[in-house]
């Protein structure tokens, strides 16, 4: 049997090619981004001409590469990483993990909580353990990983009201990010949860008075409650670590004034 080595093993131009061809851009369009020329792309490419350093980081940024992929390109160039991947407890991130817990903690009573780039949540505040409680114990168990607890049909997927439309936008949302990481094990997760069996028709999901929402909400049922919240996700700027890079902290915003008053009262 014939093995054909992997674009990594082939030099660092199928590499980039390859990124160039999913970004949908041209070899002129990118020579002009970067301020080289068609000719010489086309030759790192074709593995004629062997790129600088500062060549890779440079088509890598107009290229959009995530950080992780942008030290493969550099290992495959023949260079060392120039991006570090510091464990998220390691004593140089204490001050990111404080302000984490600080930002997350102030959002309470409304949830919020912080994941890597597998979904795994890294911290979370009470308003979503609260909104947690009651699901299966094994869901919860490190690591926890906030797409099964959404979609699993023994997590939160009984709860969600209009399961089917939230369910359509996470599956959405991570395609986005396996076409933009190109992570197997991100492909992984999506084929499990995407697996999951969803009911025929969700239950019934029109809350009683009509709410002009200004986008998808997360309708879930808690404690006898249709509670309804807007998601927003947060990414670092122009992170210089591949741990920080992966992080998003996603803050859920409550989505009519029934939810906002009934969160407020569980705190007073």
């Amino acid at each position: 049997m014939t093995t054909h080595p992997s674009l990594a093993e082939q030099g660092v131009g199928p590499l980039l090619r390859a990124w160039r061809e999913q970004r949908r851009v041209s070899q002129l369009e990118l020579a002009l981004r970067a301020d080289s020329s068609a000719r010489h792309i086309s030759f790192v490419e074709t593995g004629r001409s062997r790129p600088s350093e500062e060549m890779v980081l440079r088509l890598a940024e107009h290229l959009d590469v995530p950080v992780r992929e942008r030290n493969a390109l550099l290992l495959a160039a023949g260079y060392a990483p120039r991006y570090p991947e510091t464990p998220l407890d390691d004593p140089a991130l204490g001050a990111l993990r404080e302000g984490i817990e600080r930002l997350i903690s102030g959002y309470e009573p409304y949830p919020a909580l912080v994941v890597d780039a597998l979904y795994n949540v890294v911290a979370a505040n009470q308003g979503v353990m609260t909104l947690v409680d009651g699901v299966c114990a094994s869901l919860l168990e490190p690591p926890l990983n906030a797409m099964r607890l959404a979609l699993h049909p023994r997590g939160l997927a009984p709860r969600i009201r209009n399961l089917r439309a939230w369910r359509g936008h996470l599956l959405e949302q991570m395609e986005r990010q396996i076409a933009l990481h190109r992570s197997e094990p991100l492909r992984a997760l999506y084929e499990e949860v995407a697996a999951y069996p969803v009911p025929e028709t969700d239950p019934a999901d029109e809350p009683s008075e009509p709410v002009p929402y200004f986008a998808l909400p997360l309708r879930i049922e808690h404690e006898g409650r249709t509670l309804s919240f807007i998601s927003s996700i947060s990414t670092f700027n122009t992170p210089m670590d591949v741990t920080v890079a992966e992080l998003a902290i996603e803050t859920l915003l409550p989505a009519d004034p029934a939810t906002v008053k009934y969160l407020q009262e569980s705190i007073s």
